[in-house]
């Protein structure tokens, strides 16, 4: 068994990890990075870059389909097997080809591979013959998709965001488990590519919005496209020689059999570090049997062990990463173990269509006596009337005190550069009034946002 010593070992070369990474190498060399599987992070090989293209391709078959209001008349067909060659070729070139290119410039002394666990708090197992003994250990390992209740017994049939991406060919239908944002991004693009599309959801929620009249407007607006069972679970699921056979109970009683030609999980995910014996590692726990750890410095209670990324099943975002591994990464190397780093002000986007975004403080932690709610549906937009798309609302939400822009819920075209834009506001704390202020140029999507503020304001007088 060979072993090796160092300061800090890294565990993962995803975004998290090579944040960290770019940190602790400009002060020292004694560190390793201990990667299991492939390079190439979650984002460019499996998450945010493929779905957006396999996106790309319904949005041009939708906009084909809605001509005819605009008196564009067109006829196409969907070549499933072209649309996955382009989905695979730009990824391993453009993304994952990338990211590799920054991978192959560390120094391969610095690269361990293999799977890591704890054998006690400062030793790690590395595949079947290296033990590292680390003085200080972040933990950036990722997230792997969740499979629950008769979906866990056919997880090997089934395909997750890790495995749909390498399908040669669109099938002739899928069932899809879930109804958070990989779900939803995807669900939608295979059924305007032309796949019978039926989603399933467990709690009746749909999307990330808090509000409620936000998350009924959502509903309202997907179930008129899409096959959606909001509510229920699902109580068997087995594999046929044509596909696959789903029961679901509604949350009527009744049961529903589904029979597709496959079945994309996409229910969530879980972290990696439940594989890695936690209980060796001497750290707190929380209630989900994780790591407690302070969010402004990464690191786990006292201890000398820091997380980051979406191995915390917190923010699994790919700026929130970065971030998260470069704090990590800062309060490895303070002196007095932790170092507090700035937080970016909190942003998430679905590529769904319409888009959906959160922005600022969630809805469910304001407290609603101390708000405004500016509201508008994006019907009301001048530019959104020359698309001939009225779906959607947003709110925004700011301090009855003194007016400032808290937080917002958007749905409807546009929806990620309105998020970039309040996100701003926030981060440079201004007012309902000030943002008024603001040029809106007429006509474009963000004149909702203006109505939206006004509304806001006469609230505030």
């Amino acid at each position: 068994m060979q072993v090796r010593e160092v300061e800090y070992a890294i565990v993962g070369v995803g975004t998290a990890g090579l944040g960290a990474y770019s940190r602790i190498r400009r002060k020292t060399d004694n560190l390793v990075l201990i990667q299991h599987g492939p390079y190439g992070t979650t984002c460019a090989r499996v998450g945010c870059m493929p779905s957006k293209m396999l996106i790309a391709a319904a949005d041009i078959a939708h906009e084909i389909d809605s001509g005819d209001f605009f008196g564009i008349n067109g006829s196409y067909s969907v070549d499933g097997k072209r649309v996955f060659e382009r989905l695979k070729k730009d990824r391993a070139e453009r993304f994952v080809g990338g990211v590799l290119k920054t991978v192959e410039k560390i120094p391969a002394e610095y690269k361990l591979e293999g799977k890591a666990v704890f054998l006690d708090p400062h030793t790690l197992q590395v595949g079947d013959n290296l033990q590292v003994k680390a003085q200080k250990i972040i933990l950036a390992c990722g997230s792997t998709p969740a499979f629950h209740g008769p979906l866990a017994k056919i997880k090997d049939e089934v395909d997750s965001s890790d495995t749909i991406f390498e399908l040669d060919d669109l099938p002739e239908s899928i069932a899809v488990a879930g109804l958070g944002v990989i779900a939803l991004e995807l669900g939608q693009a295979f059924h305007r590519l032309g796949v019978k599309t039926t989603m399933f959801g467990h709690s009746g929620r749909i999307g990330g919005f808090q509000n409620p009249d936000m998350q009924a407007e959502t509903m309202n607006v997907l179930d008129k496209e899409l096959d959606i069972v909001p509510r229920g679970e699902f109580v068997d699921a087995r594999k046929t020689q044509d596909g696959f056979e789903l029961k679901f109970e509604r949350d009527t009683g009744e049961i529903v059999t589904h029979t597709c030609e496959r079945v994309l999980v996409a229910s969530g995910r879980e972290s990696h570090m439940r594989s890695m014996n936690l209980e060796n590692s001497g750290l707190a726990l929380d209630e989900r049997g994780l790591p407690r750890y302070d969010p402004l410095t990464m690191r786990c209670g006292d201890s000398h062990v820091y997380v980051a990324g979406d191995v915390t099943e917190d923010l699994p975002l790919w700026h929130e990463a970065y971030i998260e591994g470069r704090i990590a990464g800062d309060s490895a190397l303070a002196p007095s173990g932790a170092k507090e780093g700035k937080r970016a002000v909190p942003l998430g986007i679905f590529y769904t269509d319409p888009q959906m975004a959160n922005v600022g403080t969630p809805y469910n932690e304001l407290d609603k006596d101390e708000i405004v709610v500016g509201q508008l549906a994006m019907a009301e937009g001048p530019r959104h009337a020359i698309y001939n798309d009225d779906r959607g609302m947003l709110q925004i939400y700011a301090a009855k005190a003194d007016g400032r822009i808290l937080g917002a819920e958007i749905f409807g075209r546009g929806a990620e550069h309105m998020a970039h834009t309040l996100a701003l506001a926030i981060e440079y704390k201004a007012t309902v009034t000030g943002m008024l202020e603001m040029p809106f140029y007429h006509p474009c999507l963000e004149e909702v946002v203006r109505d939206a503020l006004h509304h806001a304001r006469k609230q505030l007088k």
